[in-house]
């Protein structure tokens, strides 16, 4: 087979490979298109009463929790993720948004407009029809839940490419869904590569709404298609360079404060959109924070993912580990300090793994500053005043989002104004809960929401109707 007709899913802590699956081809996706837009518009799935489709959707989160062990290890080996990692957090954090869509799908209501007694204005929302998902490969199921929970509770038909290295929980998830009773071609998951399984997403014409998680670049590609093709609506959301803000008094949280700044900063290896990759700290406790976080951070288990105790596992593949070590070494060569302990014995020669890492008195065009390098590296800052402060949060093309450590309210709300964010979390690491918009700013973010009911208006389109009254 030729590298477009097979896709290889390789073990990041090993370098070895876990199996080999089938790459969609761009035919193969117009086939899987026109299948969903017959399914759609027979019915099956799009006119049955919410409350069925409901019942559906809860059969399936009953089943992800049944296989819920199975699935943190898919995940778990793809992406190299912290096996506890998956079992506490994105499993039983999918199981829950898949949960939340089915029991939110029949409360999504329509409207009257004010037309007066001589008429009535009825504004209801219907599913799009055909939809496609293109995941990311940090959180493949958790992602996946986001996008599949919404769209097939609105009626719809959903084509979903997963990420290529960390396909096997997507699939799982179909066959699951066919096991709880949802109808054949309702919801399809295509592996393969971006550049074709992806673009042929992208292009297709009765792909009508499309969402998309992954990098800024692969989302103007996205974008550029859609305007190519047919206009279909796009939902993108991209990459970040999260600030953490701490004011003066910070330190009064302690231990907690430290503990969120490290999940912040290094959760999922730093391979995570919202990482805290930016602490920004305020000089008079700069050198006591520099030292306690960089303490913490030394103090890591780095290790097997499989293993329950590892905390930070390798990197997706090696050439993330290139990009990540080419910009630290850059940030090294320029001037910068290097805080890390190095990894421990022992581990697989050919694993991407590479070591918590703070940078201070990194400058200031530097990469590690300005780049999402999505690696296990965080600098650290110093400023003087609330002003700067925001000005520093702001100083990137991202606006995805930040945290602000302080016990005084105003200082809190003076900074959530100012700071240019699509979710700011006050003394705590957070990106809400399933019940509030997920959503970037600047180039993090366009077109849409995940999470919450705002996610619905990426699957569904509003439709007007105007009666006359006599």
């Amino acid at each position: 087979m030729t590298r477009n007709e097979s896709l290889t899913v390789v073990n990041p802590a090993t370098g070895e490979p876990l199996t080999t699956l089938p790459a969609a081809s761009a035919d193969d996706v117009t086939k899987a298109a026109q299948q969903a837009q017959l399914t759609y518009e027979s019915g099956v799935w799009s006119q049955l009463p919410v409350r069925e489709r409901s019942a559906v959707l809860l059969r399936l989160a009953q089943l992800m929790e049944r296989d819920a062990e199975l699935l943190a290890r898919l995940d778990s080996e793809d992406a190299g993720k912290p096996i506890t990692e998956c079992r506490t957090g994105d499993v039983p954090g999918a199981v829950e948004a898949v949960r939340w869509f089915a029991e939110a799908a029949d409360k999504v209501f329509g409207r009257i407009a004010p037309g007066g007694s001589e008429a009535l204005g009825l504004v209801s929302r219907e599913p799009v029809g055909v939809g496609a998902a293109i995941l990311p490969w940090n959180y493949p199921l958790a992602m996946a839940s986001w996008k599949i929970g919404p769209a097939l509770a609105a009626g719809n038909c959903l084509l979903v490419k997963p990420a290529e290295a960390t396909p096997r929980s997507a699939l799982h998830l179909a066959a699951l869904a066919t096991e709880a009773g949802l109808p054949d071609g309702v919801l399809t998951v295509l592996p393969g590569y971006g550049a074709e399984t992806g673009a042929a997403l992208a292009h297709d014409p009765l792909v009508r709404a499309l969402s998309f998680t992954g990098s800024t670049a692969t989302g103007r590609r996205v974008l550029r298609a859609a305007a190519d093709s047919n206009f279909k609506r796009v939902s993108l959301e991209m990459g970040g360079k999260s600030p953490q803000v701490l004011m003066a008094d910070a330190l009064s949280y302690g231990d907690e404060l430290i503990g969120d700044m490290i999940e912040a900063a290094f959760l999922t290896t730093g391979q995570n959109c919202t990482a805290g990759s930016r602490v920004l700290v305020h000089r008079s406790i700069a050198e006591e924070v520099v030292e306690r976080f960089t303490a913490a951070a030394r103090e890591l288990v780095v290790g097997d993912p499989a293993d329950p105790r590892t905390q930070q596992g390798p990197l997706i593949d090696r050439a993330a580990f290139d990009r990540v070590a080419g910009a630290v070494d850059a940030a090294r060569a320029a001037g910068a300090q290097i805080h890390t302990a190095g990894l421990p014995h022992g581990l697989p020669a050919h694993g991407a793994y590479y070591p918590p890492t703070v940078i201070t008195r990194a400058p200031t065009e530097s990469a590690v500053l300005t780049r999402e390098l999505f690696g296990p590296v965080v600098t650290v800052e110093t400023f003087g005043s609330e002003e700067e402060a925001v000005r520093m949060a702001n100083a990137t093309e991202y606006g995805l989002a930040a945290s602000v450590w302080t016990r005084d309210l105003d200082t809190a709300l003076r900074l959530t104004r100012g700071i240019e964010a699509g979710v700011v979390s006050v003394n705590s690491y957070s990106e809400g809960d399933i019940t509030t918009p997920f959503g970037g700013w600047k180039q993090s973010g366009f077109g849409g929401a995940e999470k919450s009911t705002n996610a619905f208006d990426q699957w569904t389109r509003e439709k007007t109707v105007w009666i006359r009254t006599r």
